[in-house]
């Protein structure tokens, strides 16, 4: 759907192929989490040279889609993949006819914090203590503890 270059696709993923875990782990680094939304999720990957190196997995949720994850493989990061994939779910949204994309992330994601603000994403709300709750392991970006999820949203009207 996005303009890429010619040796690059976005397509959803088959449900016969290979999960890339692998990608999907460093979004959210519990394997018990992913497996709670996947049944219930579209699993979009980013090929070049008909290799996996993005993903973003698209969960319906009434009048919204949420992007549950996504993830660039590490080298390939600071390429702009992550905005094409963000400007793809977009574009979907909108073809699909839902009023809202939703995305979050944790309070020590700077960088995503800073991508998704820069694509139209607003906060509309931060789920205090979350990954204190919900992960066994504590989790630490940018040097900062990983507490609270921060929601947010694009209105797609």
């Amino acid at each position: 759907m996005t303009s890429l270059q010619e040796d690059t696709l976005i397509r959803k993923l088959d449900a016969n192929e290979k999960m890339p875990y692998d990608l999907l782990l460093l979004a959210d680094p519990s394997v018990v989490m992913i497996n709670t939304y996947l049944p219930f999720s579209d699993v979009y990957i980013l090929e070049q040279q008909q290799q996996v190196i993005a993903v973003y997995v698209l969960l319906k949720d009434n009048d919204a889609l949420e992007i549950k994850n996504i993830a660039v493989n590490p080298a390939y990061q600071g390429k702009g993949l992550g905005k094409i994939l963000l400007q793809d779910a977009t574009q979907r949204a909108r073809a699909n006819g839902v009023k809202r994309l939703c995305i979050a992330t944790g309070n020590s994601s700077i960088a995503q914090l800073y991508l998704y603000q820069r694509q139209g994403f607003e906060i509309t709300a931060v789920q205090k203590n979350y990954f204190t709750l919900h992960y066994p392991e504590s989790i630490y970006e940018n040097g900062i503890p990983c507490k609270h999820l921060i929601r947010l949203e694009k209105s797609l009207l």
